[in-house]
C-alpha cells in the first residue's frame, strides 16, 4: 500500500515474498516450513510427506489431518499419500 502527501508521488519499494506453512497441534507446532515464494502442488506434496513422519497412527494423538479445501490441497497423489500412511 502507498501513501502520498498531497503533490507527492506514491512509491512502493520491491520486497520478497515469503510463505509460511504450519501444522497444529493442540501441543503445539508439528511441522513449519518457511520458504521464499508460493508453493506449488510439488512443494505442499513434500511438507506433508515430512508432516505425516511426525503424526502417529489414529486413533492415538496427533493422528488426524484437517486441511482447507484450497485448489493445491486436492490432487490424487497427496490424497494417495495420506491413506497409505
Amino acid at each position: 500500500m502507498s501513501i502520498t502527501l498531497h503533490a507527492s508521488r506514491a512509491f512502493d519499494l520491491l520486497s520478497s515474498r515469503y510463505s509460511m506453512l504450519p501444522a497444529l497441534s493442540l501441543d503445539g507446532i508439528l511441522h513449519l516450513e518457511v520458504k521464499k515464494k508460493s508453493y506449488t502442488s510439488e512443494s505442499f506434496n513434500a511438507f506433508i510427506d515430512t508432516l505425516l513422519d511426525n503424526m502417529n497412527p489414529f486413533p492415538q494423538n496427533n493422528s488426524v489431518l484437517i486441511m482447507d479445501n484450497a485448489s493445491i490441497r486436492k490432487s490424487a497423489e497427496l490424497r494417495e499419500m495420506i491413506e497409505a500412511r
